[in-house]
């Protein structure tokens, strides 16, 4: 028997789900016949395009739990709102783990999926544990704090802000080298 997990979100991003699947359903429908000869390229190309992401997002509403914030026993799961050190240089990061797909909160969300994301995923406040960045290098993180999203008082931006380190780029060179915009390639 297989088991769905369900995917955590906010009302919010729930509804920015919904008002876009509605929005792309409510545009005049012209069904594409099996034989694409007689349409041009570009048509084909964004009716397809359109009926793959109405399916994505009626795939992640069919798995939302929303609202439904885990219980404030400091292990990292998803609608916990994470504070970790990057043990390698002693940066802080504040992240809530998420669906990212179209999470519109004041902190950074990375997913169950992102390499961050499953590492710390089940970790307790305290817990040390190491991801994999897309070069092949091992980084330690520890927990230092998990408190579900409604309980999350945000800090000024400069507090929660990213490290500024891009996934895979040495402690050293991240530091030379900050990004105009955070980056998120953690998650």
């Amino acid at each position: 028997m297989t088991t769905t997990v369900g995917l955590w979100m906010t009302r919010k991003a729930h509804s920015r789900l919904q008002a876009e699947r509605d929005a792309l359903r409510s545009r005049p429908h012209t069904a594409v016949p099996e034989e694409f000869m007689d349409y041009d390229d570009n048509f084909v190309a964004n009716y397809t395009a359109r009926q793959a992401r109405i399916r994505q997002i009626q795939h992640l509403l069919c798995r939302a739990v929303v609202g439904e914030d885990p219980p404030d026993d400091g292990i990292a799961e998803p609608g916990m709102v994470l504070t970790v050190r990057y043990d390698d240089t002693g940066e802080t990061e504040t992240f809530l783990l998420g669906v990212r797909v179209v999470e519109d909160t004041d902190i950074d969300v990375y997913s169950m999926q992102s390499p961050l994301g499953s590492a710390i995923a089940g970790a307790h406040i305290g817990e040390q544990r190491t991801y994999s960045i897309p070069s092949g290098a091992n980084l330690p993180v520890t927990l230092l704090e998990a408190v579900p999203y409604r309980m999350y008082t945000p800090k000024s931006r400069s507090a929660t802000a990213s490290s500024g380190r891009r996934e895979g780029a040495p402690p050293q060179v991240a530091a030379k080298h900050t990004p105009a915009a955070p980056t998120n390639s953690r998650n």
